[in-house]
């Protein structure tokens, strides 16, 4: 924590900062849908990014995170990578079901 009142207005500065950052990519994410992008799957990429960005500097910033021992970053590597292969998931899911190398499996 801080001692003084120099280094308490320098992390006052530094939230405020970070909050017109957040405010500033919620933005962005608002923007986004109103922006068609050449494919609907880069629309929800881009907006993941800017969700995962947000996530990112409330984490590190207003939960302290930045200041934990070396072990709170091995179980957000995790989750970061089970996050991923979620978002993965959901991209690659808007394909047909169904569809096997261009043939369909029901009977015709």
């Amino acid at each position: 924590m801080a001692d003084n009142v120099e280094a308490i207005q320098k992390s006052i500065k530094w939230y405020f900062i970070i909050g017109a950052l957040l405010i500033l990519f919620s933005g962005l994410t608002v923007g986004l849908s109103y922006v068609e992008l050449p494919t609907h799957s880069l629309n929800i990429i881009v907006g993941m990014i800017l969700a995962t960005i947000k996530a990112a500097l409330v984490a590190l910033i207003f939960m302290h995170l930045s200041h934990e021992r070396p072990l709170i970053y091995k179980v957000l590597a995790f989750t970061v990578v089970f996050v991923l292969a979620l978002f993965l998931l959901f991209v690659f899911s808007h394909g047909d079901p169904l569809e096997f190398e261009g043939m369909y499996l029901h009977n015709e």
